[in-house]
């Protein structure tokens, strides 16, 4: 392994890192590698002539980052498997492709102020690189990574799973609450420039406990029909069926 050599400052910023994300690292090194972007390791190469014939990528977190996001892709699929036996694989696909999104491991890197301690050259630090929500996704696979070359795959799962077990209940309770019919609405105006159209297949049931059976024509396919004690709810359960159809 090869690292930007780094002092004492450093060294305590990286201790005071490690104390506050509850994370125990027996090489400092590793560490450091980790939140260094390929930014500031391309200066690096500029500025310094011992550094003249190593590969950029042995000064940057982005082989870290191709490791630490294998690594928590395994973590979160086993999580899914073990959480859910009653759904099948697709939805578990759709569950873990949201759950490790850029959108929420940057979230979980500004939670634990990774943004604070990444390194960055100075024209991405002029740009607002430390805002980034891709640069800041990358730093926490590769510190996933890094967790998991220093002190193994136990140290990473542990790392992980409380905030990834976290997250997926959260992707799940935003799902319930979701519109499904206007987002279906947006989908199908970006995929085909037009409008969803809903259409009563059959009632069931007495008075007291009708069944409304609702499909949902889009682009001439038609998805249901869906079952809800109302038109309303028998709409957004189609709506949720044919979105998430075509949002793959």
């Amino acid at each position: 392994m090869i690292a930007p050599a780094f002092g004492a400052e450093r060294k305590r910023e990286l201790l005071q890192f490690s104390k506050s994300a509850s994370v125990r690292f027996k090489s400092l090194e590793l560490l450091n590698l980790s939140l260094t972007h390929r930014s500031a390791a391309n200066e690096l190469l500029l500025r310094s002539s011992r550094s003249q014939g190593i590969p950029v990528d042995r000064l940057n977190n982005e082989r870290l980052e191709f490791l630490g996001d294998a690594i928590l892709g395994a973590i979160t699929a086993a999580l899914l498997y073990r959480r859910f036996p009653e759904k099948a694989e697709g939805e578990l696909a759709k569950i873990k492709s949201v759950v490790v999104s850029e959108e929420i491991l940057s979230g979980l890197a500004l939670e634990l102020c990774l943004d604070m301690f990444l390194i960055l050259g100075k024209g991405e630090e002029q740009t607002g690189g430390r805002a980034k929500k891709a640069i800041l996704a990358d730093a926490l696979e590769a510190l996933i990574g890094a967790l998991y070359l220093d002190s193994g795959f136990k140290a990473a799962e542990d790392f992980v799973l409380p905030r990834i077990d976290r997250e997926i209940d959260r992707v799940l309770e935003k799902r319930v609450h979701q519109d499904y019919k206007s987002l279906l609405q947006e989908l199908s105006q970006r995929l085909y420039k037009a409008y969803p159209v809903y259409r009563l297949v059959k009632r069931t049931g007495p008075e007291h406990e009708r069944l409304f059976w609702m499909e949902v024509l889009i682009n001439g396919k038609s998805y249901g029909p869906c079952t809800g004690r109302n038109k309303k709810a028998a709409e957004q359960e189609a709506a949720r069926l044919a979105w998430e159809a075509l949002n793959v």
